[in-house]
């Protein structure tokens, strides 16, 4: 199974680094000297990682063959993919391989259907589910034991406890335009019937 491991960014200096966006939770495995990794476009590769190192907090690589920051450049944006066997599992127990999230259900704990895992994107300082909801839309929702509290594989489904606003925040901010419009009409309904009791009545 090939599954996509990093993202080239920007070179970086002028002897061939390039900044990578990693998108596997094992990049100590996946993007280590020696690995050889396809590419997407295909004719960019494959490429060998030559080195690595971590740099204000983003990694940087650089490829066997790319000396310079032209060569470097010109990776700018190809996709890393790694070939990994489908039944390879990670070493942690409550670690998971993003292959094993993309397309899980997504519920709340009361049953609420929240949508369908698209993609897993790894920050810095956490890694977040991409959610496709039911009317198109997409929700992030941080994967961390207080808010995803169950991953099902079994079901292929993951279960959350979100905090207020995470999920429902259109449905407040629809509730309080609601609740401001309501306001306003019996504002005017008031002044309409101030108006009316202040006017002047018939005279016969």
């Amino acid at each position: 199974m090939q599954l996509v491991v990093a993202r080239i960014g920007r070179a970086h200096g002028i002897k061939g680094e390039v900044t990578v966006e990693v998108r596997t939770d094992e990049p100590e495995l996946r993007l280590a000297p020696g690995a050889v990794l396809a590419t997407d476009p295909a004719g960019t590769g494959p490429l060998t990682i030559a080195s690595g190192r971590v740099h204000s907090g983003r990694l940087l690589l650089r490829f066997e063959g790319v000396g310079d920051r032209t060569a470097a450049e010109a990776l700018r944006n190809t996709l890393l993919i790694a070939e990994v066997d489908p039944e390879e599992l990670p070493e942690g127990e409550d670690e998971y391989y993003d292959h094993q999230l993309i397309d899980l259900d997504v519920v709340t704990e009361d049953g609420t259907e929240v949508g369908r895992i698209t993609e897993i994107s790894h920050l810095p300082t956490q890694d977040l589910f991409i959610v496709e909801r039911p009317d198109g839309t997409e929700v992030m929702i941080p994967f961390v034991e207080e808010i995803v509290t169950g991953i099902d594989l079994e079901e292929q489904r993951a279960v959350i406890a979100p905090p207020p606003g995470l999920i429902d925040d259109r449905a407040e901010i629809a509730s309080s335009r609601d609740d401001a419009e309501h306001d306003a009409e019996d504002g005017s309904k008031d002044r309409a019937e101030d108006d009316a009791e202040g006017a002047p009545g018939d005279e016969s």
